[in-house]
């Protein structure tokens, strides 16, 4: 396979700083707008995906191991059930946090009101924690199936 030019690698590395902060944009504010963890982080993840195609995967590989991707998505999905067992006093995935203060958001008056942007609660977190497992399992798949296709390349040379 030939290596990438180096105006591949060059846009490669201009763009992606760009595309992981849209795809994390995207997890933050997917309590207001369209989007959320799961979108986020498949955009955030496509970034990542496309240095890896850029570079190859045995320059990322390199610099990402797969223990890694693993972590990040076991703190993803217990940081998730975590935040939706501490509502279980009231019901499971309960909204502790709204109202609670203004960090966490101030449940809006009913009626005409300037409004508040943030009113959340545990949404936020929650999408953050969904944002987090999305990227290190998509990225994780992509990465070993660029593994598999390099090693059966191997096996056909």
């Amino acid at each position: 396979m030939n290596e990438p030019s180096k105006i591949v690698k060059t846009i490669a590395s201009i763009i992606f700083p760009f595309i992981i902060v849209y795809g994390l944009y995207i997890i933050v504010h997917g309590h207001l707008t369209p989007g959320g963890g799961f979108q986020g982080g498949a955009v955030t993840a496509s970034g990542i995906v496309l240095l890896l195609v850029a570079f190859g995967s045995a320059e990322i590989a390199k610099k990402i191991k797969e223990s890694h991707l693993s972590i990040l998505e076991s703190v993803g999905a217990l940081s998730f059930i975590s935040l939706a067992l501490l509502g279980l006093s009231t019901t499971f995935f309960y909204n502790f946090l709204a109202g609670s203060n203004f960090i966490f958001g101030r449940i809006p008056p009913f009626g005409s009101n300037p409004g508040d942007m943030n009113t959340g609660g545990v949404l936020p977190l929650m999408n953050i924690s969904v944002g987090l497992k999305v990227i290190a399992g998509l990225f994780a798949v992509v990465l070993i199936l660029s593994f598999v296709a390099r090693a059966k390349e191997g096996r056909r040379k």
